[in-house]
């Protein structure tokens, strides 16, 4: 054979054009333009989405701007990251099937879970994946994540399916050479896997995602993320993993852009998972109909719904941290004594939503009892005029709760019901 069996004739006259420079010649057609025509790397779809989906991509916006800017204890950021990427990498699995929980995943992240040897494999699939996400989570970090290349694409692939048993025909890396159904969905022709793959990564890093306007680039960001999640989906380029691969290079492109926390950049993949039959659907829908509204704008949906119990996530955590001080603020205007410390571990661990009877405050934790263990039958009552005097909690008949609201300053009083 004059060509071996990963090269073909286009691949070696790429090669040839690269040799000589700038030399123009004639595309022949490809195949997939008859078979899948709705592959044609525009997005002109973006300028007709309905000014509902441009609304939430404003919404968006806005809420991961609140969080990219909103203060946190490095363990804390840490801790909503770790969760984040947890949620991520079970969302993206249990897509494919996989049936591991959350706390198992977890569990395998942190190293206290092994999973039984029947489901070893699911296992290796979600260490596959968390290793994926860490690389570019760290990349991100370094500032060394590189263009989207369809080298890259096919090293998400590899990584996704190291390690893991697959049909004869399946390469991990490369590109298939046998047609593939999905449901009722044919992939694009076999042949032209490469080109597709070279020519989504070009388009995706050309200018078409990118304007001098912020709230356009952000908007551009996240079309540019989802598209290349559909076309990946829809050339099905790889014998297995494609889906994997897919929402490794969303998050990628959320993660690079600088616009996106961390933390939101898995959003999507849960929003897929949590709306499985639906995220089917819509891929099939844009494939019949040749448009990407409708994904775009389900996947806008998702983000924000995500992004909305993010940010209530980060203000109970800046509540906590900022609570805490104002706390330690109140009590160290009080002389420094055992009953000053007991009243601030009690006010601290009284909760703001719920009052808690006052026979119940001591239990909150074991510490408390401890504390008042030692003391006399009054001593809590003592305790908490003190608190109530320094207006650090409120009472409600025979119950008592912490006053966060004390932290709202600029809040209206709620009107009388």
């Amino acid at each position: 054979m004059l060509f071996g069996a990963d090269d073909n004739l286009d691949k070696c006259v790429d090669k040839i054009l690269d040799k000589l420079g700038s030399v123009s010649r004639v595309q022949p057609m490809r195949d997939y333009e008859e078979s899948h025509p709705w592959i044609t790397f525009k997005a002109t779809d973006v300028n007709n989405l309905p000014p509902r989906t441009w609304m939430l991509l404003g919404e968006a916006r806005a809420i991961c701007e609140q969080i990219s800017s909103t203060p946190l204890l490095p363990t804390v950021a840490q801790d909503l990251n770790e969760v984040a990427l947890i949620k991520g990498a079970q969302a993206t699995t249990a897509i494919e099937g996989n049936t591991l929980n959350e706390d198992q995943v977890a569990g395998i992240y942190r190293g206290t879970y092994t999973a039984p040897p029947s489901r070893a494999y699911q296992q290796r699939e979600v260490c596959n994946v968390l290793d994926a996400l860490t690389d570019i989570d760290q990349s991100t970090a370094r500032g060394t994540l590189g263009p989207v290349t369809a080298d890259l694409i096919c090293g998400y692939n590899r990584g996704v399916l190291d390690g893991i048993e697959h049909t004869a025909d399946v390469r991990p890396g490369e590109f298939r050479h046998h047609s593939v159904m999905v449901g009722n969905y044919r992939g694009a022709p076999a042949q032209d896997c490469r080109y597709l793959t070279k020519q989504l990564a070009a388009w995706l890093e050309s200018d078409i995602f990118s304007s001098n306007d912020p709230e356009t680039d952000f908007a551009l960001t996240v079309a540019q993320a989802v598209y290349a999640h559909l076309y990946i989906a829809w050339i099905h380029p790889f014998g297995d993993g494609n889906g994997r691969t897919a929402r490794l290079l969303e998050f990628m492109l959320l993660a690079r852009s600088g616009q996106v926390p961390l933390l939101a950049a898995h959003l999507l993949s849960n929003h897929y998972n949590l709306t499985r039959d639906r995220y089917y659907r819509e891929l099939e829908g844009a494939s019949q109909s040749g448009s990407t509204g409708s994904f775009v704008s389900y996947a806008a949906q998702g983000l924000v719904d995500g992004l909305r119990e993010q940010i209530n996530v980060v203000r109970v955590q800046q509540l906590a941290v900022s609570w805490t001080n104002y706390v330690n603020e109140t009590m160290d205007r009080f002389p420094t004594s055992k009953a000053s410390d007991r009243q601030r571990s009690l006010v601290l661990a009284m909760p703001s939503s719920t009052a808690v009877p006052q026979d119940g405050l001591i239990r909150l934790t074991p510490d408390l009892a401890s504390l008042y263990a030692l003391t006399g039958p009054r001593t809590l009552s003592r305790d908490l005029n003190r608190l109530l005097a320094a207006g650090l909690i409120l009472r409600e008949g025979r119950k008592w709760k912490a006053n966060t609201d004390v932290m709202f300053t600029f809040m209206p009083p709620a009107a009388p019901s």
